[in-house]
């Protein structure tokens, strides 16, 4: 069973059919930068544009940057208010003309990590974090989602923890590997202190250079380890969650 992915990222919306049942694409992904202002109808131009570039009529799964219950988005950190209480899966299946499967784009990424990635056969609880231009959070109990936990916005030092440790902060204030790690260390220490993961397991586009930084997390008893598919996971998880709306 094949679906079309589409992970909405804040400054990167990319796409690829997926093979839900290995968790491969079956073309290379297409990316297109985020429109700015990053309201609705210019993101649903975006989606139309990615579909049709596949030439795509089956299931089709969409990650969003923010919480999202039945297919309405409820907060939007890092793209436009207007986002707010939109009804996404709408939105979107008007401009692609099919039935669409809107959700958070961490919880996306933690469902296919956990399926086909560094999270096959964990027990107890497993917190996936995304760095990207923000910090999105998907946590497992026994293998079970617990949907839309944003952990990328609680406070440290009196700030959103995405504001310092994200990837968007360290090119933003040109932070070294090490200055950055100890942001990531510090806000890890506070997820800890709160949810007591066994595992850690740490994604986006910053995760392709895991050996810079992953080492130098010495704060935290849990076990952090890179995600395997690396910044596809969320491309992977939409996919995954279009069939799953689709009964197939």
């Amino acid at each position: 069973m094949q679906a079309l992915g589409i992970d909405i990222g804040g400054s990167g919306m990319k796409a690829a059919p997926v093979d839900v049942a290995t968790g491969k694409f079956v073309t290379d992904r297409l990316k297109i930068a985020t429109p700015r202002p990053a309201v609705p109808d210019a993101l649903a131009d975006v989606v139309k544009q990615l579909t049709t570039s596949f030439s795509w009529s089956g299931p089709i799964g969409i990650t969003f940057p923010g919480v999202v219950t039945d297919g309405v988005t409820r907060t939007a950190a890092n793209l436009d208010r207007k986002w707010i209480g939109v009804d996404a899966a709408a939105l979107f299946g008007r401009a692609t003309g099919g039935q669409v499967r809107v959700l958070n784009d961490a919880d996306a990424a933690g469902v296919a990590e956990m399926t086909f990635g560094a999270g096959v056969g964990q027990k107890g609880t497993v917190l996936m974090l995304t760095f990207g231009t923000g910090i999105g959070s998907a946590l497992f109990a026994e293998g079970v989602l617990v949907p839309n936990t944003e952990f990328g916005h609680i406070e440290i030092r009196g700030h959103d923890a995405e504001t310092r440790a994200s990837e968007r902060a360290k090119e933003l204030h040109d932070m070294s590997w090490g200055k950055w790690a100890g942001r990531v260390d510090e806000y890890l220490q506070h997820i800890e202190a709160l949810l007591s993961p066994d595992l850690i397991i740490v994604g986006g586009g910053i995760s392709k250079q895991s050996a810079k930084w992953v080492p130098r997390l010495t704060g935290i008893r849990a076990r952090v380890v890179p995600a395997t598919l690396l910044n596809d996971a969320g491309i992977i998880g939409a996919a995954m969650a279009a069939v799953a709306r689709t009964g197939r």
